[in-house]
């Protein structure tokens, strides 16, 4: 039995060649592409192992795959599968693979600006997927949500931003009447697993924020797309939380958290301003401007964080908690009974 070491790896690779029709592969040319793989991660294997690993695919107690050793020069044979077949349930073909691995690679380029954190996921997720991540099936899992409303709408949005389409969109805020919008789209943007669209509102002559599951339709509008050349997305949702971007000053905002939640808080902080103001009484700040986005982080603390600063921000969040209160204790006027 081949070693397990690497194994869905060298089996991804073998796969590949065994499916290309435009080239190939004899048991020298085989070798060398499962080593070049094998490099990258500091690993290589001998040829007896890749026979191995060919009989292995071949064993109908395994995959079961045709491959076929046909004679080309002299005692020389190529490998290939002899009808249509992958161990892999993905559907691409080779050159295909080819093309998305080299995509993940460029794109990877990018995903070490926070910008794009929302990018090194998506393509963490298409790596396990299409097996270019050894050994990742049923080992890693991804938080996602299939019946989220607004996903169908993702491409063609993603789309239109890049090649500068204006889009005739019918929305529908929360508690609102619905609305046609001709919107110019600029930017697109994930934020606790919802996606969200800005671009200027024409209409209104201003920069809005559209979340995609409040979309009802989409249609490409026919007029002249108006380039961006006042905001640099790179920088911002620097001075926020989430993509709520109010014209409103940026606060140095102090929360104290409970000895129990303070180091979770340090590992995985609210906004990347974060700074530890005292440690021993668990206390933290950060400068953002205050907007809904972080007034639904500080509640999902529930009893284990205070806003200490500034005053008003704290009256405010004192002013929801009052009101959340009475939903629960409601107070009455009643008196009770003369005796």
């Amino acid at each position: 039995m081949p070693t397990t070491k690497n194994a869905q790896l060298r089996y991804q690779v073998l796969d590949r060649c065994f499916q290309d029709k435009n080239n190939y592969y004899s048991i020298d040319d085989l070798l060398e592409e499962v080593n070049e793989r094998l490099r990258a991660i500091g690993s290589h294997i001998e040829l007896r192992q890749l026979r191995q690993d060919i009989e292995y695919m071949r064993s109908s107690d395994h995959f079961n795959a045709p491959i076929e050793a046909v004679p080309y020069w002299g005692k020389k044979c190529y490998y290939h599968y002899s009808r249509p077949f992958s161990i892999y349930n993905n559907e691409l073909s080779p050159d295909e693979y080819d093309k998305l691995e080299t995509s993940i690679r460029i794109l990877k380029r990018y995903c070490s600006s926070p910008s794009y954190a929302w990018l090194e996921e998506s393509l963490s997720q298409i790596e396990c997927k299409f097996g270019f991540v050894a050994n990742s099936n049923n080992l890693v899992s991804f938080q996602e949500n299939a019946d989220l409303k607004g996903l169908e709408y993702l491409s063609q949005v993603i789309e239109a931003t890049v090649e500068h389409r204006v889009l005739d969109i019918n929305y529908q805020p929360y508690g609102k009447d619905e609305r046609l919008m001709t919107i110019h789209p600029y930017y697109v943007k994930q934020y606790n697993n919802r996606w969200f669209l800005i671009g200027y509102y024409a209409q209104k002559e201003l920069l809005s924020n559209l979340a995609l599951d409040r979309i009802l339709s989409i249609t490409e509008a026919q007029v002249h797309f108006i380039k961006n050349e006042s905001y640099d997305f790179e920088h911002f949702f620097d001075e926020v939380v989430g993509v709520t971007v109010r014209d409103v000053p940026v606060e140095h905002i102090k929360l104290q958290f409970t000895e129990k939640r303070f180091p979770y808080v340090v590992s995985k902080p609210i906004h990347h301003s974060q700074v530890v103001e005292d440690e021993d009484q668990f206390i933290i700040s950060i400068d953002v401007r205050p907007n809904p986005e972080l007034e639904q982080q500080i509640f999902s603390f529930g009893k284990d964080v205070e806003v200490l600063e500034p005053e008003a921000f704290r009256q405010r969040i004192a002013e929801k908690i009052a009101e959340n209160y009475e939903k629960y204790f409601p107070m009455h006027d009643d008196c009770t009974d003369d005796a």
